[in-house]
């Protein structure tokens, strides 16, 4: 089965490509080619002169579709992980937000399952906590929280090779001996909910920690001790050359002025965005009933009504969000979404870009940059604007 996919602006990792095609087949993209004569006999994707853009990456999101990973089902994950796939997000990476090392063992089990699926979008696992400093712990469950213990992480790490990232509070007692054996699994290891400055900064990212989980949120910026001022996580990470951060663009956690910023030190190579989803992320369903939860101004905040717990959004929001709002080029916004997480989570041999021999995953965007086609493994994907002639 032949499909072509025409009459698009194609973004390559060259840049944009108008008056070309993507040719599919057996779930791979099989050329990338600046004709885009209708070849007879192929299944036609009119593209209406959008943007023909990598399929997402989501790589860090705790839940959605009513349901979080932390339930550790089949059914919650399938929910979740298609709760994000219709908005573009053709590869998935489930977080487990801080729990107890018997639900992490059941979810590796569930996402090992569920990765061996035919079509699966699942490329492995993220776990953040539960090591912890309990001071920065935000809305992550206070009774899971500890010191790294390499009688429980040695021992999963050694039975799987499904989990993709780990986020640990770096100042911890062993964080950087978990660094170390993290990273040397080719585990990306993220520092999280830390109160860390420079000199202690510099020292994890030399043990391993190469990656900030989302940046600026729980995490101390420029603050003063009596008199003297400091640097606190946040200048720490950006000069720590080298090191990865991710953000939440969903227009609320962060304002447009941070994300250029960001942008600006950091660069598309080194910024990834996530949505940090909870389980009400692209959620249909029955009107919102949890007393730990509201939602509001477009994010989830905990029951107080001034506390972010996480956001809403899915991938398609982030992309609109600082495209639009913080007026960065789209294909930097989508290289962030796409392109860069392929690389640092090491799978950017098959994922990330619209390559010759990558998988077949394309997302087609209108001119507002809302999605109008998803396509995964070569398969349009169910509920989505098909636009097959």
């Amino acid at each position: 089965m032949l499909t072509q996919i025409i009459n698009g602006q194609i973004l390559t990792p060259q840049g944009w490509m108008k008056d070309g095609s993507v040719l599919i087949s057996d779930g791979k993209i099989l050329e990338v080619t600046n004709s885009d004569m209708a070849i007879i006999g192929a299944d036609i994707v009119d593209a209406k002169g959008m943007y023909i853009v990598p399929g997402f990456i989501s790589m860090h999101a705790h839940g959605g579709g009513g349901h979080d990973f932390t339930e550790a089902t089949p059914e919650a994950f399938k929910a979740a992980v298609l709760a994000h796939l219709k908005h573009g997000a053709t590869t998935v990476v489930p977080t487990l937000s801080s729990t107890t090392f018997d639900v992490i063992g059941q979810a590796v089990k569930t996402c090992e399952e569920l990765m061996q699926e035919p079509g699966s979008v699942i490329a492995g696992l993220h776990i953040e906590g539960p090591y912890m400093n309990r001071k920065m712990g935000g809305t992550q469950w206070g009774e899971y929280l500890k010191d790294p213990d390499p009688e429980e992480y040695i021992p999963l790490l050694e039975s799987t090779d499904c989990i993709r990232r780990w986020d640990i509070s770096p100042e911890l007692p062993g964080a950087h001996d978990f660094a170390r054996y993290t990273s040397a699994r080719g585990i990306l290891t993220a520092v999280t909910h830390t109160e860390a400055e420079y000199d202690e900064v510099k020292a994890a990212f030399e043990a391993g920690f190469t990656h900030a989980a989302h940046f600026y949120n729980a995490m101390p910026g420029f603050h003063k001790r009596r008199e003297y001022k400091y640097e606190g996580t946040v200048e720490s990470v950006f000069l720590t050359d080298g090191m990865s951060v991710e953000v939440i663009a969903d227009g609320v956690h962060l304002p447009a002025t941070i994300l250029k910023l960001v942008y600006k030190l950091k660069g598309a190579d080194n910024m990834c965005l996530v949505t940090d989803a909870l389980k009400y992320a692209g959620y249909d369903g029955q009107p919102i009933d949890d007393p730990r939860y509201i939602v509001t101004d477009g994010v989830c905040k905990l029951a107080d009504g001034v506390t972010l717990a996480g956001s809403i959004a899915t991938s398609d929001t982030l992309v609109r969000t600082i495209a639009l709002k913080a007026g960065i080029p789209l294909e930097d916004a989508v290289r962030m979404a796409s392109e860069t997480p392929a690389r640092l989570l090491h799978i950017d041999d098959r994922k990330g870009s619209l390559q010759k021999g990558k998988d077949a995953d394309i997302v087609i965007l209108d001119q507002k940059i809302n999605v109008r086609c998803v396509i995964a493994g070569g398969q349009i994907v169910e509920g989505t604007n098909t636009m097959i002639h």
